[in-house]
């Protein structure tokens, strides 16, 4: 039996004495982190030319903070530790060259914390969650956590709308068995409806955020009429975040729905490896390919896919999938793409994306008969 580890994320509703230390917390966390980024670095040009003093120097915890700055010690000091590791872990991604060095923590910055189980100071008990340094806060419980879940940690976080949440990470034991790939589906990306499945399905997506644009367009003008930094001013911000946190929850719950369905209804899904980001540069159609949400799709699939001991494909984003004919397999050398019907001198004719969803799944089904 694996370990594997798995999050359950509930609304809190605090009190306003509960609010106020969450937002101390916050601040702090971002205090500590840039206190202990700022004296690495002066670490650094002191000794850069001295490698052995450099290596001797121990960093700062953030217990080191607490004399001089007493505030520390009303919060939470896991959150804090938490804090530390997250710098580490930017520092190691940097030195292997994975990510860029790390940034100074803004007030604009993601509101959030991370803090610990340690000798059941959290628990989850009658709609309400024990947290550290807080007691019990009022949380909306939508779904059980098992009982073979063990708490490991809890991730509190806050909207720029002022909602707060608790991402609560668990560990579980688990055999997955492999499922035998007999049903395979091949998703093709549509710029318009999400996908294309080689049955002939479409996802049909909403385009929530082009719903919203006329809305959001309106409450823009509004905000710029307002004076900026004026109670009037933020009351307008807060609508338009709202708004567009609305845009965003309707994108992700439609895309969980429709992994979810794909996963209970396929053995294997094949998708293409394709850059996104890139894509809506060069094709100059950003909103339209970013409203989508491939990406974060794509990670719904595979890991409600491989939770089920189902195959989740990934094939080269160079695979001529709209080009070549799904029935004879001739390549078309060109192929514009204003043209959605695919015509083969075969005297073949389909719909371009079934055509191409239906070359993904053959590319899939040929990579998985290799890997067998």
């Amino acid at each position: 039996m694996a370990k594997k580890n798995k999050a359950f994320k509930f609304r809190l509703y605090p009190t306003e004495k509960q609010l106020t230390l969450l937002k101390k917390t916050f601040g702090c966390v971002r205090f500590v982190y840039n206190k202990m980024l700022n004296d690495r670095i002066e670490n650094y040009e002191q000794f850069k030319e001295n490698k052995d003093e450099l290596l001797k120097h121990k960093h700062p915890t953030p217990a080191k903070y607490k004399k001089e700055y007493p505030f520390l010690k009303e919060v939470d000091s896991l959150s804090l530790a938490n804090a530390q590791m997250n710098l580490d872990k930017a520092y190691k991604s940097f030195f292997k060259k994975n990510a860029k060095f790390p940034k100074f923590k803004s007030r604009k910055h993601k509101q959030t914390y991370t803090t610990n189980v340690v000798n059941g100071n959290i628990e989850i008990l009658e709609g309400h969650i024990k947290l550290p340094k807080m007691r019990w806060v009022k949380l909306k419980q939508h779904r059980e956590i098992p009982v073979t879940h063990q708490l490991k940690s809890v991730t509190i976080s806050m909207t720029s709308s002022g909602k707060v949440y608790a991402s609560v990470l668990t560990e579980f034991e688990e055999t997955v068995e492999k499922v035998e790939p007999k049903n395979v589906v091949g998703l093709d990306f549509s710029m318009t409806d999400l996908y294309v499945t080689s049955d002939g399905e479409r996802a049909n997506y909403p385009r929530f955020y082009r719903q919203s644009l006329e809305k959001l367009a309106k409450e823009q003008r509004v905000l710029s009429r307002r004076k900026k930094g004026s109670n009037r001013w933020y009351k307008q911000k807060k609508k338009i975040t709202k708004l567009q946190e609305k845009t965003a929850n309707q994108r992700r719950d439609f895309l969980h729905k429709k992994s979810y369905a794909l996963a209970n209804n396929y053995d294997a899904v094949v998708v293409e490896d394709l850059n996104m980001k890139g894509m809506s540069k060069a094709l100059k159609f950003g909103k339209s390919v970013l409203d989508n949400g491939w990406g974060m799709f794509t990670t719904f699939l595979k890991y409600k896919f491989e939770d089920r001991g189902k195959a989740f494909i990934k094939i080269n984003k160079w695979f001529p999938s709209s080009k070549t004919c799904s029935r004879c397999g001739e390549v078309k050398e060109q192929l514009s793409l204003s043209e959605r019907i695919y015509k083969c001198s075969c005297g073949h004719e389909a719909d371009r994306d079934e055509n191409a969803a239906k070359n993904i799944e053959n590319e899939g089904k040929r990579l998985l008969s290799e890997t067998k």
